[in-house]
């Protein structure tokens, strides 16, 4: 037959509409068209498959025109994903392949000049977007990405390492042998890696307050602001912040491990483990929050259900800084361009940290401090009032003396701090379903069970302070995450008493 159709799949967000890739032969002057949106190295698909054939010795209809459609006709692709669909619709045209027998498959990989298959991005999140919709199809892709995308449970995965190996299990009857295929496998999960330990809160000598606020942190899932001199061990902190988070559930891990295949940053050794991302302070807001034509995860998505670590926090541009307000508050974040529109997960948790002043020493018992009063005014006033409201704990990391740097006990292990977390996340969990930084309206004040003392004193705090709703309510998910490290089923005057400590005022004086 001379028309023949292939399944695969187009990538748009963590979503992973189907494309049916149309191949139609005709008589007429030799040409080869491509058509349906394609990108750049899409429409360069057409010289590696057609290289690609002729080296694995097929044979390429050169005296044909060729018409190749990637239908829908309005939805962008983008990478070189569709050359092995393409090369397969070439050959069931052509008759050199079963064209009936392709039913219920989809094809996905990038072809070498020789035939060999090169991986893709993006496949761990194509087979996540099948089994949330319910598809029942099997899924080619080469060995690398096919490895990748059989995390997902009960996804039919095939793995292929050439061209000839998807050939051969798609012959008219009668004409091959399956088993010639030496680089066709289906592929079953492997046991992931063993993860390797991180650096240890051990290491991290006195800062008794800045270790609360980051159990506090971890428990509830809240944002931390650490504001230091240099060398405080701000960032000491941040790095292993993640070992005391709790345990990633499946769904995390896949969600998270997808995001990272879309990006092209998925290592299987970093499966089921919390991702950080620690961007420069000279990123932009593209990379940051994501952006691009077709639309890319930035950092934020990158460090969903993770951290996202900002060092020199006062530094980053003010648009990247203000273009964190929404997904700190709805935890994903929406890229809409004039073509296509992605919605990109990004419930992070914000870990940032910065110096009281541009000489870093305001405040310090070490060195004076050579900023004045406006200088540091204007310093502090990079973060923006609405930003500061959404980062529930403001904490103060101050220097060390020597005696006590160098003489302190080694302070609580990761895994002492991280059963306690997994703890009381597990309360949280079980009484609502989802970590105390989520809460909102209704749900919030249903779980928060202040009794009569905390409540009067929560509610002449936030009038004495003139805190705004948003604060208020952020600090009784903190007191709410406090309860829960206690045990406690009700909110008590000690909880709200410590929450009301971490909405610090940044100082605006020397």
């Amino acid at each position: 037959m001379s028309l023949a159709l292939v399944q695969s799949r187009a990538l748009l967000g963590l979503a992973a509409p189907a494309v049916t890739v149309e191949v139609h032969l005709a008589n007429g002057l030799p040409s080869f068209t491509l058509v349906g949106l394609a990108d750049v190295e899409v429409k360069e698909a057409r010289e590696r498959v057609r290289a690609a054939l002729l080296n694995s010795g097929l044979e390429f209809p050169s005296n044909k025109r060729i018409t190749v459609n990637l239908a829908p006709a309005d939805l962008p692709k983008d990478s070189g994903r569709f050359d092995l669909p393409i090369a397969l619709g070439l050959l069931a045209a052509s008759g050199q392949i079963d064209a009936a027998r392709l039913e219920g498959w989809e094809f996905a990989g990038e072809l070498s000049l020789s035939g060999r298959l090169r991986p893709v991005r993006g496949a761990l999140a194509t087979a996540l977007a099948l089994r949330t919709q319910g598809e029942q199809a099997r899924m080619v892709l080469p060995t690398e990405s096919a490895h990748e995308a059989a995390l997902v449970p009960d996804a039919a995965i095939y793995a292929a390492e050439h061209l000839l190996d998807v050939v051969a299990q798609f012959l008219p009857p009668g004409t091959g042998e399956e088993s010639h295929a030496s680089g066709w496998q289906r592929v079953q999960p492997a046991a992931p890696e063993a993860a390797a330990d991180g650096p240890d809160l051990a290491d991290v000598k006195g800062q008794a307050a800045a270790r609360r606020a980051l159990e506090i942190a971890a428990a509830g899932g809240h944002g931390l602001l650490l504001v230091g001199p240099p060398g405080s061990g701000k960032s000491m902190l941040a790095q292993r912040f993640a070992g005391i988070l709790p345990t990633m559930r499946i769904e995390e891990a896949l969600e998270s491990a997808a995001i990272a295949s879309l990006a092209g940053r998925f290592a299987p050794r970093h499966w089921m483990q919390r991702p950080t991302a620690s961007p420069h302070h000279t990123c932009s807001a593209v990379a940051l929050v994501g952006g691009g034509s077709p639309p890319r995860p930035g950092e934020i998505s990158i460090a969903h259900h993770g951290v996202l670590f900002l060092d020199e926090f006062p530094e980053f541009a003010r648009s990247a800084l203000e273009a964190l307000r929404e997904p700190l508050e709805s935890g994903h974040i929406t890229i809409a361009r004039a073509a296509q529109r992605a919605v990109f997960p990004a419930r992070f948790q914000l870990i940032a940290a910065m110096n009281p002043c541009p000489c870093g020493f305001a405040g310090s018992r070490q060195r004076a401090c050579r900023c004045t009063p406006e200088q540091i005014a204007r310093y502090q006033a990079k973060l923006s009032g609405p930003l500061l409201d959404r980062i529930d704990l403001h904490v103060e990391v101050p220097h060390l003396p020597a005696e006590e740097l160098l003489g302190a006990a080694p302070g609580e292990r990761t895994a002492t701090v991280r059963e306690r977390v997994a703890a009381a996340h597990a309360r949280a969990l079980a009484r609502q379903g989802m970590p105390n930084q989520a809460l909102t309206g209704q749900a919030l004040q249903a779980v928060a069970q202040l009794d009569e003392a905390a409540s009067r004193f929560l509610q002449t705090a936030a009038t004495r302070l003139a805190w705004s709703a948003r604060a208020t309510h952020r600090a009784l998910k903190v007191a709410r995450t406090i309860a829960d490290l206690a045990g406690s089923e009700h909110i008590s005057v000690a909880h709200v008493g410590e929450a009301i400590q971490y909405r610090r005022v940044l100082r605006t004086n020397a």
